[in-house]
């Protein structure tokens, strides 16, 4: 098995303008987000190794928060998973691969998870 280096961050609840129905559109939904982000691993990674050898996993939580476009609806879900994967790709190209999970949240009757899973590679 090769070595690996995934960055996480899991469960982020954010409000994101999406849905196709008319009783979805035109307020925020809440969604749970959940992001990882597959990383070229570094030879080592010594005590003191700098940040500049990884990636700030804040940066994904950036790319599923505050990095969305202010206004925008989308349509559906896998738009925003989309636009998250691609927004981590294009910023770091050690990122080999991103997967993204999104739960809507309002939707849920008996605590069930109802959403997506979407998983980029960089080609």
């Amino acid at each position: 098995m090769a070595d690996s280096l995934t960055l996480e961050v899991a469960d982020l609840e954010v409000d994101v303008l999406t849905g196709i129905y008319s009783e979805e559109t035109g307020k925020p939904q809440p969604l749970r987000i959940s992001v990882s982000a597959e990383m070229k691993i570094a030879e080592r990674y010594d005590p003191d190794t700098p940040l500049s050898e990884s990636k700030n996993y804040m940066d994904l939580k950036f790319a599923a928060s505050d990095a969305l476009p202010k206004g925008v609806h989308f349509k559906l879900i896998e738009s925003l998973a989309d636009h998250i994967c691609e927004t981590l790709l294009v910023q770091d190209k050690r990122v080999q691969a991103v997967m993204v999970k999104i739960v809507k949240l309002a939707i849920a009757e008996a605590n069930e998870k109802i959403g997506i899973t979407m998983r980029r590679e960089r080609r």
